[in-house]
C-alpha cells in the first residue's frame, strides 16, 4: 500500500510541474528531489532504529534496506517517466510495472554471491529486504493508477472507481489461476518471493481497497471525522513510532509471552494509541493556539459589568 501510494503522489507531482509548464528536465529533477527526500527519511529511520538498539545493535543495521530505501529508489528509477504527458506516463507505467513484476524470477536466477551483499538487497527479491524487483512495480502501477487519477474529471471519478473495483476482482482471479496452472515459462520459481502473479493479486487487492475507501468516503463517513483518514494524515509518523515500539526493546517484557487473548487486547489498545498520537500531531497547531488564547484570557481577565 506504502509504494503503490508513493506512485500515486508521484503521478500526481508530475502532472501538476506539467501544468505548471515546466520543462521536461526540470520535472526529472524534481522527481528526483523526492527521491532524495525519501532517502534522507530512510537514512534517519534507520539511524534512530540504531541508536535506540545500541550497543546491542550492528552498525549495518544503518544499512538495512528497508520499505523506506526502496521507495527512494523506486522513485529515482522512475524519476524520467516525468518527460511523458499524463496520458502517456498512464500507459507507460502499467507497462513498466508488468516487467518489473514479471523480471523478478529472471533476476533470482544468476548466482548473485559475488554481488555486494547491499547492492544485492537493493536489486535482488528476498524475504528480509525490500529489493527493486519486484517490489518497485506497485510504484509503477501507483504512478499509472494516479495518471489516469489526474486524467479524469471530476463526475468520472465514481465511475473510474467501478473499473478499478472490477479489474481488482479480474486480478485477483486471473493470478490464483495463473499461479496454480501446473507449468511455467520460468525454470524456476518461488510463489512467495518472485512471482509476478503474487504481484498481480496484491495490486488487485490494492484497487478493491482503494475502490471501496472512495465510495466509504464519498457516500459514508462524507465530511465527517473518519479514524481511517486522519491515520492516512500522519501514515508516516505512526509507521516510525510503531515500529519502535513493537520491535525495539520498549515492550520486551511482552514479546512472546501472550495468550491469544491477551495479544488482541493488547493489539487493540496500540490502535488506539497511534490514533491518539495522529491526533496530536494533526491539532497540535490548534491546540497551542487555544492555550495562547486562554493564557491571554486569564493574565488579562476583562472588567466586569459596574466594575
Amino acid at each position: 500500500m506504502f509504494l503503490f501510494l508513493v506512485g500515486v503522489t508521484l503521478a500526481f507531482l508530475m502532472d501538476s510541474r506539467e501544468r505548471k509548464g515546466l520543462a521536461p528536465g526540470a520535472r526529472v529533477l524534481v522527481s528526483l528531489k523526492r527521491a532524495g527526500y525519501l532517502f534522507g527519511i530512510a537514512l534517519l529511520f534507520r539511524l534512530q532504529l540504531w541508536l535506540f538498539g545500541w550497543p546491542y545493535s550492528p552498525w549495518t543495521d544503518l544499512l538495512k534496506v528497508d520499505i523506506l530505501n526502496a521507495m527512494g529508489l523506486a522513485v529515482a528509477v522512475m524519476s524520467p517517466m516525468a518527460v511523458f504527458r499524463t496520458a502517456e506516463r498512464a500507459r507507460l507505467c502499467a507497462v513498466l510495472g508488468l516487467v518489473i513484476a514479471g523480471a523478478a524470477r529472471l533476476v533470482s536466477r544468476p548466482d548473485l554471491s559475488g554481488v555486494h551483499p547491499m547492492i544485492r538487497a537493493y536489486i535482488a527479491p528476498d524475504f528480509f529486504y525490500f529489493g527493486f524487483f519486484p517490489w518497485a512495480s506497485f510504484v509503477a502501477f501507483g504512478m499509472s493508477a494516479g495518471s489516469i487519477l489526474r486524467l479524469a474529471r471530476p463526475d468520472q471519478v465514481e465511475r473510474l472507481m467501478e473499473w478499478a473495483a472490477l479489474l481488482g476482482f479480474t486480478l485477483i482471479l486471473a493470478g490464483q489461476y495463473f499461479a496454480n496452472i501446473p507449468y511455467s515459462v520460468y525454470p524456476s520459481s518461488d510463489f512467495w518471493l518472485n512471482s509476478p502473479w503474487l504481484i498481480i493479486i496484491k495490486l488487485g487487492v490494492l484497487l478493491l481497497i482503494l475502490a471501496f475507501s472512495f465510495l466509504w468516503t464519498q457516500h459514508v463517513v462524507r465530511e465527517r471525522w473518519s479514524w481511517v483518514r486522519q491515520f492516512g494524515l500522519t501514515s508516516l509518523l505512526v509507521y516510525w513510532v510503531h515500529i519502535e515500539l513493537m520491535y525495539g526493546r520498549w515492550l520486551w517484557f511482552w514479546k512472546e509471552n501472550l495468550t491469544i487473548a491477551q495479544t488482541a487486547a493488547v493489539a487493540a489498545g496500540f490502535i488506539l494509541l497511534m490514533l491518539a498520537l495522529s491526533v496530536i500531531r494533526t491539532q497540535w497547531k490548534n491546540w497551542r493556539l487555544l492555550g495562547f488564547w486562554l493564557n491571554w484570557h486569564l493574565l488579562h481577565p476583562r472588567r466586569a459589568f459596574g466594575d
